[in-house]
């Protein structure tokens, strides 16, 4: 597990969109704590096994996303009358998994907001989860309003406390109740790192 280069290519995403939104000097510690718990939610509405009332509370592993061709860009032509991919007609689509993403998008606001508390060298030991999913999802969502509180109170050495809590339990859930090994969490976030500077260059 190497936390340190995810944490630099964290920080290189971070600095671009701070220049190119123009964010010099603004607090943006509390919107990325908000962000972390939307995200958290998104992870827990694709696990579903919470969703008591349904009977599909299977989580989704499968899905495809409509992506503009690489060839034509999106034009279904480029410029030979015909695309190289299959007739694409501008589009192509790519099978994801929905389950593992929402949890790199985790992932990317955790490292963000120890980039922000200057609380990058994190050991990852000690087992946080809960006694199932769903306690360890409470108790996610428990540990990032109590990190918010140790922030709001200042005391550093809290902080850094609640923050690796965090995220020890956050590698807990992924690993011990979704079924991901660390090279494939840390293979996701090395392709959506990837799309979210993309997404920049496209004016996201």
């Amino acid at each position: 597990m190497n936390l340190n280069e995810l944490f630099e290519l964290q920080a290189k995403l971070d600095d671009r969109i701070v220049k190119e939104k123009g964010l010099y000097g603004e607090d943006l510690l509390p919107k990325k704590i908000l962000a972390l718990q939307v995200e958290l939610g998104e992870l827990a509405n694709e696990w579903r096994g919470f969703k008591f009332w349904s009977n599909n509370r299977e989580p989704r592993l499968k899905g495809y996303k409509e992506i503009k061709c690489k060839w034509c860009n999106g034009s279904g032509d480029d410029g030979s009358g015909v695309c190289p991919d299959c007739k694409c007609e501008g589009y192509v689509y790519k099978e994801y998994n929905p389950l593992l993403e929402e949890y790199v998008d985790c992932l990317h606001f955790i490292l963000s907001i120890g980039l922000e508390l200057e609380t990058t060298n994190i050991v990852i030991d000690s087992d946080y989860t809960g006694a199932d999913t769903t306690e360890t999802f409470i108790f996610a969502f428990e540990t990032v309003i109590e990190l918010a509180h140790s922030i709001r109170d200042g005391n550093k050495s809290y902080i850094y406390q609640v923050y690796e809590e965090l995220f020890n339990l956050f590698v807990g859930l992924g690993e011990k109740y979704l079924g991901f090994d660390w090279n494939q969490i840390e293979q996701a976030y090395l392709n959506k790192n990837n799309i979210n500077h993309q997404r920049q260059e496209s004016g996201y």
